[in-house]
């Protein structure tokens, strides 16, 4: 399909530590959790509304090993990076998916905060 575009861009926080883990050939993968949220005043009761989302990042090579000692839980960041889906069959045979912002090269993930709270070093995602 020529001329699409997949891009995602957050400002979320960390919703736990980073998971690291290597794939079979060795290479570090960390998954991370991000929350973004919402809120709205309800128009019918004048209720303040919230709703979080939570989106799965998952980060590759270098990238992962590098980032995954400053990502901690509640730390703001910035990710940049494209949506992939991905399928396989579980324990009990089930078909199973989920759909993440894989974050490679060319794209970014930047701490966000203050010099106090450890989030004001910016970090280059993507070099393998």
């Amino acid at each position: 399909m020529a001329g699409s575009i997949n891009k995602v861009i957050l400002v979320g926080n960390l919703g736990a530590d980073p998971e690291i883990r290597q794939t079979k050939d060795g290479r570090p993968i960390a998954n991370l959790s991000v929350a973004t949220g919402e809120s709205w005043k309800d128009k019918n009761s004048g209720e303040r509304k919230e709703k979080t989302e939570w989106h799965r990042i998952v980060l590759w090579g270098k990238t992962a090993e590098n980032l995954s000692q400053y990502l901690l839980k509640g730390k703001q960041i910035f990710v940049e990076g494209r949506l992939e889906t991905r399928q396989w069959e579980d324990k009990e045979g089930q078909k199973r998916s989920t759909t993440e912002v894989r974050v490679g090269p060319g794209d970014r993930l930047v701490l966000l905060g203050s010099r106090d709270d450890g989030g004001s070093r910016r970090s280059g995602a993507g070099s393998e």
